[in-house]
Parts: C-alpha cells; structure tokens; sequence
C-alpha cells in the first residue's frame, strides 16, 4: 500500500495549456491554433484532455443533492464519486468528461442526498450492550420494570449480569426507582441491575451490590451516592452518578461473539439512520470498553468511522492501549506494516481501521435531576429535600490537571455540564490553561451545555468552544424541565437560536442511549420545533430553521470534531460519505421532520444501509 502523508488540490484549467489569455484577438489566435493542431493531428489533442479527465466510479442524478457548504442552502445536479472520494459537484455539463463507460449513472428518482450525518455526542459501544440488555423505555411502573427484567433474567447467560436500561422514575407510578427488595424479586442470587434512561441514575439487587463489594458500611464516592434506609447505613437499593459507575464497572466482560455483535449491531443501527461516523464519548464506562474496540480494530468490523474520547478515570489505559494499536499498525521503516492499515482515500492515519482516539471526556455534573447550579431548582427532585442546587462531580484539581496536560495537545476535552456552575467550572478551567499555555485551536466541546448564562456564551466565543445541544431530549424531557429548573432556565436551555445569531458554531447529538434511539433526523427535528410530549414549545425563541439545524449534523458537525477537511460538505476532495432521504426537510412540513426515512447510508462510496 503506498503511503502519502499529504495531498494537494491541483485544478487544471479548462485549455489545459496554462495559459494567461487577456484579449479576444489573441483568444481568436489561441483557439484557431489549437483547432488546426487538432485537426492535423487527428483530434490526438482532445484525446488527451479526455485522459486528463478523472472518470468517475458513479455519479448520482434524478433528485436533489444538497451539499451543505454554504450559509445558504445549495443544490447540484450531479455528484461524481471516485475511489471513496467527491470527484466532482455541479452541473450537468460539467460533469460530462467524468463520466466514462465504466461510471455507474444512480438515478435518485427524486429522491434527496446530502453529506453522511455525524454523531457528536453518542455512546455507541455502551449502546451496543444495551442492545443485549432488557429494554425499560416506556414502563408505567415498577411491577411492569420487574415483569420485563425477568424476562430478561430468562435469556441471559449463567454468570452474566441481568441488566435493564431506559427507565425514568419519575414517570413510574410510585415516583421513584425500585428498592433492593423489588429487585430481588428478579433474582436472590443473580446480579440485577437497572439504569435510568439519562444513565445517570440506577438500582441494583442485594447481589449486584455483594458482587461489586459494595456494603452499608461503604461511604458514598465524591460525585455521588447510594440511597440509605432509615437507619441510614442499609443500602436502599437505588444509586447516583458516581456511586453507578463504581458498580457497573464490575460488570463481566464482553468478549468474543458477544464483543463482535456489541460493535457490529450498534454500528448497524447507527448506519441505518443516516451516521458514517459515529462517537463512543466516554470509553472506559465499562472495564471492558477498550478490548471490545480493540477487537473491533483486530478484526476490522466496523463499516462507519468511530470516534472515541475516552473517560476521565480511564485515559491513561485508553492512551496506552491507541499507542500499543498505533504501534502494531504503523508502517516499519522498510515500508511493510506489521498490519495492513485499512485504505482510507482520506489518508488520515488518525484512524485505524476506522477507529480514532479523537479527545477526553469529563463528567462534571449530572442529568435533569441531578444537574449542577448557581441558584437552587424550582421544584426539588424525588427524594431531595432543602436547598438543592445539583451535583458537582469532579474538583477543581483534577479538571485543571487535564487541561495542563491536553490543551497543547490535539486531543480534545468534551465536558459533560447541564448546569451553568458546571459551565463555570469548565470556562474557570480554559481560562487558566490558556494563560498558561496560550490560546489555541482546541475547540472544547461543552457537551449538552443545556443552560448557559449569556456571559458564559461570550467566554465560549473567546475561547473557541463548541456545544452540542441534546435536542432529542426536548420532547421526553422538556416538561419536567420546566418543572424541576423553572420556566425560565427552561426556555432558554439549549441556546441554539441565540448561538446562530451570534455566528458560533453549536451541533446538535442524541446521546444514544440516553435517547432510546440515536436517530439524527429526530434531533433535528427537536431543534426545529422544540416541542414537548404534551404539546408545549419549550423555549420558542430559540428555535432554528431547518437548514441551520440539517448543518449541525453535518458540516458544523465536522468542524467540532476536527475533520472539516474531509466531512460534512459534499466537496471534491472529501470523503464520499452520504445519506440519501426519502424527501428533503428544507421543503416537508417541519412538524414532521422526524419522520422522513433513510433509504441508504454510503461510506466512502460504499453502501453500508439499504433499507
């Protein structure tokens, strides 16, 4: 495989001679010289400038084809594809001396085809376990939560944990989450455990907490907390942020076909709505993230790019294990590779068989109940009592020591924040590296950034951060919002509108699983309306049109991740990675963005989703 660090953009232009022609007379001159040369030659000349021409594998016709590039919505007629890449994108006409005999002529049948969406903000290998989990998305109550989790208990292996995913308490009958009692129910021997739908939050069995070591006499970890009884010591069952972690990190490990199926489906899924790259943003949630990624890598088995940022606690075995792979698969001095790198016609070898250690992920606070303030909620959660302002997860050291040790690097640092004294803490943090270190092309990701102050938004312009809003949440979630944080902080979270006007970059992410689904279009969709389960706009005024919300994921997309050079714009020279819809959102109803499908998902000219 040949290797090439750099590439070049070379246009000919259209004489292909080079020449500077400045009057009519002397154009007269050139062209009559040049067709005589032609004709004496027996049209050798034109044989050349179609050799010159690239011919193209496929070019797509027959609908619309919006490239995105623009401020403004732009539409082609024809797109070009070669080797992987964007051969061309334009006109009828100028298409013409790239097709060949070879080219296959796609008809889009008045179909629409855009760039490949970009994942932001996804857990994809955390997904994919899901995936085997029982699914508690919708549960009325905790009897209906228990019925489900032993169905569950019914299909999972010996000496695997009975895992359920996707419950909200607040939206069960009772209130409040099951107790140690009602999940043993479940299983008295066998590990259970459930986790809430923002996986914040969760409830385990006397077994799943006997498996983790984790006893009354245990103390809550900094960050979070494991629910007493009233004697204050026996373990109640339900448990908090950092209390979950420290439990489901014990879970058995995912290996072989298991290891397979978790990348293989979740990638799949990804594809089929719309996604050529997808993000695992928080590696290391469970002890067994990094080998089922680097079993991924080994055995080459993932058809979209996964970008990985890695989780606080678990970044020095993350960086570890990308320089072991990056060691393994880079070429030798005598040109052979002890792996064969899989070919990317973008030719960055950041990624390894479509894997790319891109950045560091943070939580710094919680979800919807637990997010961290500067003034008190509006309603308290269930179970919290006096003055509650939120959780704040990490101190001040430990974030100041990441950004001493990765601002002057190219990883980046996503932070979880819901909160605006979490958003605090994160600017407090830049501020000081870049007095430190100076300012650079970071770009931070402020993941959610759910409420940001207006001063707050001005220091993210200074300093070149990005949000990705969780719009997907708006519809399940934008009632009790309204209700826990206030009308107020309600209509103005997720500050897309304000963020457009100011021209700063924001992209939207649906957090899969944390959204039951990680569909794209139902996040733009989120963004566009703002619309709650009961009807309710949720912040009108920081609606965006559809188009601003269609760049968020795609070529706004691309910049936050730093690989605007080769995504989210159809442009010769980018990668040919495109999502073709069955009708366009810039002219649908907006209401119903969401329910406009996926007909098929290419990478790099390769159809990975047909539906």
């Amino acid at each position: 495989m040949r290797a090439v660090r750099g590439t070049t953009d070379v246009r000919d232009d259209v004489a292909g001679s080079g020449l500077r022609v400045s009057t009519p007379f002397v154009r007269t001159v050139v062209q009559t010289i040049a067709l005589r040369a032609a004709l004496a030659t027996g049209g050798i000349l034109a044989c050349h400038q179609a050799e010159a021409a690239e011919i193209a594998d496929a070019i797509y016709q027959g609908g619309r084809i919006l490239t995105m590039r623009s401020a403004e919505p732009e539409y082609v007629d024809r797109l070009a594809v070669k080797d992987g890449r964007i051969l061309f994108a334009g006109s009828k006409d100028g298409v013409q001396p790239h097709q060949g005999p070879a080219t296959k002529v796609i008809d889009l049948e008045g179909k629409t085809l855009l760039p490949g969406f970009i994942d932001t903000h996804g857990h994809m290998v955390y997904f994919g376990k899901n995936l085997i989990d029982a699914n508690l998305f919708g549960a009325a109550d905790i009897p209906t939560l228990v019925a489900r989790m032993r169905q569950q208990a019914e299909r999972t292996p010996a000496g695997g944990w009975i895992v359920g995913f996707g419950y909200q308490a607040r939206a069960l009958a009772e209130g409040r989450p099951p107790t140690i009692e009602e999940l043993d129910a479940v299983s008295r021997d066998r590990p259970v455990m459930i986790v809430d739908s923002s996986g914040h939050l969760g409830a385990g069995n006397a077994a799943l907490f006997a498996a983790a070591g984790i006893s009354a006499d245990t103390a809550d970890p900094a960050g979070g907390s494991f629910a007493r009884k009233p004697d204050g010591r026996s373990l109640l069952g339900p448990m908090e942020e950092t209390a979950l972690n420290l439990v489901r990190r014990n879970r058995p490990h995912f290996t072989g076909t298991l290891a397979d199926e978790c990348i293989s489906k979740a990638a799949q899924l990804w594809a089929s709505h719309g996604q050529t790259t997808a993000q695992e943003a928080g590696l290391g949630l469970g002890d067994d993230d990094i080998g089922i990624v680097l079993n991924a890598i080994d055995k080459n088995l993932l058809p979209i790019d996964l970008y990985v940022a890695a989780k606080d606690s678990a970044v020095d075995a993350t960086i570890a294990a990308a320089y072991t792979v990056a060691t393994e698969y880079s070429p030798a001095a005598g040109g052979t590779a002890a792996k064969l790198l899989a070919s990317r016609p973008d030719l960055d070898a950041r990624y390894v068989n479509r894997v790319r250690l891109g950045g560091i992920k943070f939580w710094l606070d919680g979800s919807i109940d637990t997010a961290w303030f500067t003034t008190p909620y509006a309603e308290n959660p269930p179970g919290k009592s006096g003055v509650y302002r939120g959780h704040r997860q990490i101190p001040d050291e430990l974030i100041d020591a990441a950004f001493d040790r990765f601002w002057p690097t190219n990883m980046q640092i996503n932070m979880h924040m819901n909160g605006d004294a979490a958003a605090d803490q994160a600017l407090a943090a830049i501020d000081r590296a870049i007095k430190k270190h100076g300012m650079r092309d970071h770009r931070p990701v402020f993941v959610h950034a759910s409420y940001l102050r207006p001063e707050q938004i001005e220091k993210m312009k200074a300093c070149g951060a990005i949000p990705t809003f969780l719009t997907s949440g708006i519809p399940p979630a934008g009632d009790g919002t309204v209700r826990l944080w206030g009308a107020e902080r309600a209509a103005v979270s997720m500050s897309a509108r304000t963020f457009l006007r100011a021209g700063l970059p924001f992209t939207f992410s649906h957090d899969a699983p944390v959204s039951p689904t990680p569909s794209v279009l139902a996040l733009v969709d989120a963004g566009v309306n703002r619309r709650s389960s009961s009807g309710a706009v949720i912040g009108p005024d920081e609606r965006v049109p559809p188009y601003a919300a269609l760049r968020a994921v795609t070529a706004t997309a691309a910049y936050q991740i730093k690989e605007e050079n080769t995504k989210g714009t159809l442009e010769p020279g980018k990668l040919a990675d495109l999502v073709i819809l069955d009708r366009d959102p810039l002219e649908v109803d907006p209401a119903t963005i969401k329910d406009i499908m996926v007909l098929e998902t290419i990478k790099e000219g390769r159809t990975v989703y047909r539906r």
